[in-house]
């Protein structure tokens, strides 16, 4: 599954106006159907708003609707209640798929056996630019395309948007540029939070004479540790050399490459530094990895762990309470700034239909995002949201940085690109940088392997 539309994406933006917002903020802690009201048939279709004014969906009784995500445990259980809660209000019954990781080629799996869902959530920007290609996806209708424009900044639409077609409504964002802790490690260990990677290392090490393994690594999962390289990069080569990178506009044998994969080879290479070090790593999946500081409050198995603000729908099914047990700190910067990278997922159909375009409607409503804010572990790029539908001050303080940063934002680098690239598990990128987990010494042979890759993908 290559392509190379990835050069189409039209959603970078100068500005690093999230920075400052994200650091100083976390330091400091309906749509009218159209038809006549004689229309019998139209009015069938019509069903009220439940909150007086929202949005607008069809009638859908007897319709069964299938939705495919990747998420699994609590995420996949909090979507499912925004999926029960359309069902309520359309009468449509609606079924969610697990697509894995690999959501292109979960997809070109269903396109070829001729059954596909009617709605997928696609987690890189690649990816959707390569089904609208293909013609896989389906471009919004009017009902859908209206509560979008009315939701979602610039940014966020031109980022569904292809060849001047709007395919993407932008469910879900993330900001992927934090770092959590347990607040009683890092008191025994009199650490500070740090603003610096200095900071950080010095940190870490603190935290690892005070008898705590100081990072969980989630290695298992490759996109964890893209998500690792982007921060170091961005913050280290700036945006300029993160969106030619991202285009391949320059090699992975770039200085600037080296540079980063040589900051992360100070912590990778470190077994005193990663809960199991290396090895341990390695094993460790992204749920268990986010867990791991805050499972046992007694005998924690790390200090911290980085990803994004969806780490808190896992911390919330431990006994830690986020803002007391459980804090945040945005990612050290490692050259003038600490990065911000999003990352998001776009609802995207499948099939045409009055299903399917109800559940786009559906998706970029203000009301089918409060619900899923108010279940944790979720950031919203729609700006109707209100801030109160987050359960906690600390998801509060990271939602406003988001909206108030209007397009002043850099995307994720791997969904970006090809998904042979940026998104398939056990190759790629997410392959050769868990080779480079394994042996960090080797940044040349990582630089020569990443290139090759990207090189194959984006050729296409």
């Amino acid at each position: 599954m290559r392509t190379t539309q990835t050069t189409r994406h039209r959603a970078h933006r100068a500005g690093r106006t999230a920075l400052a917002l994200v650091g100083a903020s976390l330091l400091t802690l309906g749509v009218t159907s159209c038809g006549s009201d004689d229309d019998k048939a139209d009015d069938e279709k019509k069903t009220e708003s439940q909150d007086g004014g929202g949005v607008k969906l069809p009638k859908l009784d007897g319709q069964t609707l299938q939705v495919g995500a990747v998420w699994t445990g609590a995420e996949q259980d909090n979507f499912k209640k925004v999926l029960d809660e359309f069902a309520k209000r359309t009468g449509a019954t609606v079924k969610y798929v697990p697509t894995g990781d690999n959501v292109a080629g979960f997809v070109g799996t269903q396109i070829a056996g001729g059954k596909v869902p009617d709605v997928v959530m696609v987690p890189q920007v690649g990816v959707l630019q390569e089904f609208a290609g293909k013609s896989w996806a389906k471009p919004l209708g009017a009902g859908a395309q209206a509560e979008l424009t009315k939701n979602y900044s610039q940014g966020w639409q031109d980022l569904g948007n292809v060849d001047g077609k709007q395919y993407g409504v932008y469910w879900k964002s993330a900001n992927k540029s934090l770092i959590w802790y347990n607040t009683a490690v890092f008191t025994d260990a009199g650490a500070e939070v740090p603003k610096t990677w200095d900071d950080f290392m010095t940190v870490a090490q603190a935290v690892a004479d005070s008898g705590v393994d100081p990072v969980a690594v989630g290695g298992a999962d490759g996109w964890t540790l893209t998500d690792w390289f982007e921060n170091v990069y961005l913050s280290q080569a700036g945006p300029e050399m993160y969106d030619k990178l991202a285009k391949h506009e320059i090699k992975w044998t770039d200085p600037s490459v080296k540079d980063a994969l040589t900051t992360l080879a100070a912590l990778w290479g470190n077994d005193d530094l990663q809960a199991g070090g290396k090895a341990g790593s390695l094993k460790t999946e992204f749920p268990t990895s986010a867990t791991k500081p805050f499972a046992d409050l007694d005998d924690p198995k790390a200090a911290m762990v980085y990803e994004g603000d969806f780490v808190s729908a896992s911390i919330a099914e431990t006994k830690a309470e986020i803002g007391k047990d459980a804090n945040v700190f945005p990612f050290p910067a490692v050259g003038d700034a600490s990065p911000v990278v999003t990352g998001g997922d776009a609802a995207v159909a499948l099939k045409d239909g009055e299903g399917a375009q109800a559940l786009l409607t559906w998706f970029a409503s203000k009301e089918a995002a409060s619900l899923m804010a108010a279940q944790g572990g979720f950031l919203s790029p729609n700006k109707s949201v209100p801030m109160d539908a987050y359960p906690n001050d600390v998801q509060r303080t990271i939602a406003e940085a988001l909206i108030a940063s209007g397009d002043d934002f850099r995307f994720d680098m791997s969904d970006q690109a090809p998904a042979a690239f940026g998104g398939t598990k056990g190759d790629g990128e997410w392959k050769a940088l868990q080779d480079f987990l394994a042996k960090p010494s080797d940044v040349a042979g990582a630089q020569k392997a990443l290139e090759s890759e990207a090189a194959a993908a984006f050729k296409g």
